[in-house]
């Protein structure tokens, strides 16, 4: 079943919300389901928390084809519908390449991938699916990222199972945001 546990709100009551929908239908094509199921029924703050990520996702050093592999990497294993197709929504529109989101899955036997890639989607792994680390794993991973980085890459992993986890729970699935997002780029 595709449709989400709670009804999605098509008209919010308040101007706060018409105004975050409106400015939503301009970003995205369409008011995103997140929004309109759970988002909406909260206090602003709990909302404006999302877009807190957002902010802070733009500050962090990694480059954001590296930010968007780890979402996706993420989503895929926590099979989350929507994150999978806003993740890939976002890199179609920011031009990345393609080819390698489409591998990710099978990263390892991928040419696509540098070793530092491979070892930062086999930490992204290991953390995702066991929910927890070993030494020699870790290791590898500082091998080709600094201190920083790792912290970052680990702030990925965390906000991205916080948005899979919201997303999953009401059963919130793609928006098929992705076909939007191909739809404008051949414009």
């Amino acid at each position: 079943m595709d449709t989400p546990f709670l009804a999605p709100v098509e008209k919010p009551k308040s101007f706060s919300w018409k105004l975050l929908y409106y400015f939503t239908r301009k970003r995205f094509g369409q008011v995103i389901t997140p929004l309109k199921v759970m988002s909406v029924r909260m206090p602003v703050a709990f909302g404006s928390f999302s877009g807190k990520i957002s902010q802070l996702d733009k500050k962090l050093k990694l480059p954001a084809e590296t930010v968007m592999l780890v979402r996706q990497r993420v989503a895929q294993l926590n099979v989350c519908l929507f994150c999978i197709d806003i993740g890939r929504a976002y890199s179609i529109r920011a031009r990345m390449d393609q080819a390698k989101f489409d591998t990710l899955s099978d990263y390892a036997n991928s040419p696509l991938f540098s070793e530092r890639e491979r070892a930062l989607l086999d930490f992204v792994t290991r953390l995702t699916r066991d929910r927890k680390m070993d030494t020699p794993l870790f290791q590898r991973l500082a091998h080709y990222f600094d201190e920083r980085e790792i912290c970052e890459i680990n702030w990925i992993i965390a906000t991205e199972f916080y948005y899979n986890m919201g997303n999953i729970g009401l059963n919130i699935h793609s928006d098929r945001l992705c076909d939007i997002a191909k739809k404008s780029r051949s414009n």
